[in-house]
C-alpha cells in the first residue's frame, strides 16, 4: 500500500511538473555538447519557433536554422563561451519563427555537468521570447531621442550625435558642415493661422529636410522653429548645395488655410570645420551668426561662415 501511495505521489509530481512546463513561456532545453545532440526541449518551442519538438530533438540544427543570420556567429560564439565560464546569462539573439515572424530571445545557459570522471558535458538553459520588452525599448528609445511633433532628432539627442561626428572628423581629419535653419516669420504664421496649423508647417519642414539630406546626415529640431543639420564628410560646396536644394524646396511648399493658400521660406547659416576648431560649439556659433545675418539681409537665403 505504501509503494502504491509513492507511485501515485511521483505520478502526481509529474503531472504538476509537465504542466508547468506547459505553462511556461520560455523554452527549457538540455543539449549534449559533444554529441552536438538536443536531449530535452520543453512544449514551449512549438509554440515560439513555430516547429515541431521531434524534429529538433532529431537534429540540433533545426534550432541553428532558425536564428536570424546576422545573429548566428553571436549565438554560436556565445553558446561555446559556457564551456569557460560556467554560465552566460546575456545571450540575446533574433530568430525567424516558421510564421516568418522575427522574435527575440534570452537564451540563458549553464553547464550542467563538467567533463571530470568522464561525465558528459551537458548544457542547459532557458529561451525566453522577449520580442515585446525589445519593441517597448525601441519605442522608449525613440520617444528618448524623437521630436515628438516633427519626428526629428530632438536637441539632446541632435547634440549627443552631431558631437560624435565632430569628434570623428578631427580624429580623422575628414570634412564636416553644420547648418541651422530657422523658419522665417513665423510667429506670424501662428498669429494669422493657428499653432495647429504653425505645428503643420513644422512637420512639413522636417519631411523636406529627411527628403533632401543624404544618408548618414543628422537633422533634428533643436528649437520653436529652428532645425539644425550635420553633413559628416561634406566638402563645403557639396553642403552648400545641399543648402540650396533644402531652400528650394521649402519654397516649393504651399498650404492651405481655409482657402487662402500661403508659402514659407527660411534662412539658414552654414559653415563647416577648419583647423582651429576645438568644439563643435565654434560650428553652432557661427552657423547662428550667419542665419541671423540672413534674417538681417532679408530673410530668404543661405549665408556662408
Amino acid at each position: 500500500m505504501h509503494a502504491q501511495g509513492e507511485v501515485a505521489r511521483l505520478k502526481e509530481r509529474e503531472q504538476l511538473f509537465s504542466s508547468l512546463l506547459v505553462s511556461v513561456n520560455a523554452v527549457l532545453w538540455a543539449f549534449d555538447w559533444e554529441t552536438q545532440q538536443m536531449i530535452y526541449v520543453s512544449p514551449a518551442y512549438e509554440r515560439i519557433f513555430g516547429r515541431s519538438v521531434g524534429l529538433l530533438l532529431a537534429d540540433y540544427n533545426e534550432w541553428r536554422d532558425s536564428i536570424y543570420p546576422d545573429d548566428l556567429d553571436y549565438a554560436d560564439r556565445s553558446l561555446a563561451e559556457v564551456l569557460d565560464k560556467g554560465s552566460v546569462e546575456d545571450r540575446e539573439y533574433r530568430i525567424i519563427s516558421a510564421d516568418g515572424q522575427i522574435r527575440w530571445l534570452s537564451d540563458k545557459c549553464f553547464v550542467s555537468h563538467q567533463v571530470d570522471a568522464g561525465q558528459r558535458v551537458i548544457v542547459v538553459g532557458i529561451a525566453e521570447d522577449i520580442t515585446e520588452k525589445k519593441h517597448l525599448e525601441g519605442e522608449l528609445q525613440r520617444l528618448a531621442t524623437t521630436d515628438v511633433l516633427t519626428q526629428s532628432s530632438n536637441r539632446r539627442h541632435f547634440f549627443e550625435c552631431a558631437h560624435r561626428e565632430f569628434e570623428q572628423s578631427r580624429l580623422n581629419d575628414t570634412p564636416m558642415a553644420f547648418l541651422l535653419l530657422d523658419i522665417d516669420d513665423f510667429k506670424m504664421i501662428n498669429d494669422t493661422y493657428g499653432h495647429q496649423e504653425g505645428d503643420h508647417v513644422l512637420q512639413r519642414i522636417a519631411e523636406t529636410g529627411r527628403a533632401v539630406l543624404r544618408r548618414g546626415d543628422l537633422f533634428g529640431r533643436i528649437g520653436g522653429e529652428e532645425f539644425a543639420a550635420v553633413f559628416p564628410g561634406c566638402a563645403p560646396d557639396m553642403a552648400m548645395q545641399i543648402a540650396e536644394r533644402l531652400q528650394r524646396e521649402i519654397q516649393r511648399l504651399s498650404f492651405n488655410h481655409n482657402g487662402k493658400s500661403y508659402g514659407v521660406t527660411v534662412s539658414q547659416g552654414l559653415t563647416s570645420i577648419q583647423p582651429q576648431d576645438e568644439m563643435l560649439d565654434s560650428l553652432f556659433s557661427r552657423s547662428d551668426a550667419a542665419m541671423y545675418q540672413a534674417k538681417r539681409q532679408g530673410k530668404n537665403q543661405i549665408v556662408p561662415a
